[in-house]
Formats: structure tokens, C-alpha cells, sequence
């Protein structure tokens, strides 16, 4: 009974399991002789069979005229048949991760909730940046500088030459500090086309440092979060909140100062 419970756990059916184990156990039989031993009805027991040996564990022999016998076939064929399904799992997540977004955006706008996603980490940084590519719309950002260059500077270069590429335009409020404004300076000097699709302005602030980022566009929100332990993104689809984050960017964005070279 352990046995067939294991059996049922790696994926049989009860049906499946008892007429697996008992030719396990009793070796070559024919379908009646099965349906006997393991109580399955026998217009069933013929169906199951052919379940199982569609996955492989069980064989057939006997021709025309003849009554058929059915074999086990070697266990570690479960195994095969586990792994399989685990690679098509892992395939179908991978799809369903590609898709969430979607799909609870359209869940959201039925319910009149936000999308909130977090995520971890640099592969969380780089859903965030890699997902203002798509809009058609500009981008607006508010970040303290340093901080990206220190936590995820090759991430975000990679972003801005694809960015640079599509050719998407972004307004950037940087929080004021020398670190900054070096940085700023050097890009000028090196890629003075850089300020051509990106429009920059320094926000002057009390606060010493902002840890992360904050991505403006369509009817998004991209926050990314920096601590010592980890890396935190947040993507939220809202069209009110966008409005919210926006209005404060605006209304911060008419009295900054332009960034001079």
C-alpha cells in the first residue's frame, strides 16, 4: 500500500497505480486476470492500460485473434515521466511569469485595484529599467545618482545604450551633491548627444541620500530600493498613483535649476 501510495504521489492515478503494481507484483497478465486482482471494473481496467502504456509503463503483446498480455515496464520510466513534467513546469512558469503582468493588469481594471510586483535583487533592477523600453511615451526619473553608480552602475549603462537606441526621451530630477554633478559633467564631455533625448535637472534636498530610484511612465511606477542587505524593485500599474507620482515630479521638476557642463 506504501508502494502505490508513492506511485499515486509521482503522478498515477488510483487506477493507475493498482494495475501497475499488481503487474509489478504478479508479473505478465492478461486484462481480465488484472481486473480481478485489483477490483478495477473491467470495461476500466482496458482504459487505464492504455493510459499507461501511452506514458510508457506498461506493454503490450498479442496479436490478432490472440488475448493481449500486459507487461510492467522498468520504474525509473517515472522518474523519466517526472522530470519531464518538472521541465515542462518550469517552462510554463517561465511563461506565466512572462505574462503576469498582463494578466493582473486585466484583473485590476475589472476590480479597480493597483498591480503591485516586487522583486529581488539585480534581475529586479533590470525588469524595472528594461520595462520603461517598451512605452512609447517619455520617462521620468527622480534618483540619487551616486547611489546607482555604486549598486547597479553596469546594469543601468546597459540601460542607457539601449534606451539611447529606441531613442526614448527622460527627464531626470538628480538629488544634489558633488558626486552628481561630476558624474554629469564627464557625461557631457564624453556623449554630449546623451543630452539630447535626456533632459536633466538637479532637486535640491535636505535629505542627504535618497537610497534608489523612482521610474515615471505610462501608467506605471518603478521604484528601486538599496540597503546593505539587498536590492528591492517595486513595479506598480495604477493610473491614479501614476498621476500622484507625477504631479509631485512636476511641480518638484518647474523649480529646479538645469544642469550646466
Amino acid at each position: 500500500m506504501q508502494e502505490e501510495n508513492i506511485l499515486i504521489q509521482a503522478g498515477l492515478s488510483e487506477e493507475q497505480a493498482q494495475a501497475y503494481q499488481s503487474l509489478l507484483d504478479k508479473g505478465p497478465q492478461r486484462a481480465s486476470d488484472l481486473a480481478k486482482w485489483t477490483g478495477i471494473k473491467r470495461g476500466l481496467i482496458y482504459k487505464v492500460l492504455e493510459q499507461l502504456e501511452s506514458m510508457g509503463l506498461v506493454s503490450k503483446k498479442g496479436g490478432p485473434g490472440t488475448v493481449a498480455t500486459f507487461s510492467p515496464s522498468h520504474p525509473s520510466l517515472l522518474l523519466a515521466n517526472i522530470e519531464r513534467k518538472e521541465k515542462e513546469m518550469a517552462l510554463t512558469k517561465e511563461m506565466l511569469l512572462s505574462s503576469i503582468g498582463s494578466l493582473s493588469s486585466k484583473y485590476n481594471l475589472i476590480t479597480g485595484k493597483p498591480n503591485v510586483q516586487f522583486f529581488e535583487g539585480e534581475e529586479g533592477v533590470k525588469k524595472i529599467l528594461e520595462d520603461t523600453l517598451s512605452t512609447k511615451e517619455e520617462v521620468l526619473t527622480y534618483l540619487d545618482m551616486e547611489i546607482v553608480e555604486k549598486h547597479f552602475k553596469k546594469i543601468n549603462d546597459e540601460y542607457v545604450l539601449k534606451r539611447e537606441a529606441k531613442g526614448i526621451k527622460k527627464r531626470i530630477l538628480a538629488i544634489e551633491n558633488e558626486f552628481t554633478l561630476a558624474l554629469f559633467r564627464q557625461k557631457f564631455q564624453e556623449n554630449p548627444s546623451f543630452f539630447s533625448i535626456t533632459d536633466l535637472k538637479i532637486a535640491k534636498t535636505p535629505i542627504n541620500e535618497i537610497e534608489g530610484a523612482i521610474q515615471i511612465y505610462e501608467n506605471k511606477i518603478g521604484i528601486i530600493t538599496v540597503s546593505k542587505e539587498n536590492l528591492i524593485s517595486i513595479l506598480i500599474e495604477d493610473d491614479r498613483i501614476n498621476k500622484l507620482f507625477k504631479s509631485m515630479f512636476e511641480a518638484l521638476y518647474l523649480v529646479s535649476p538645469g544642469f550646466t557642463p
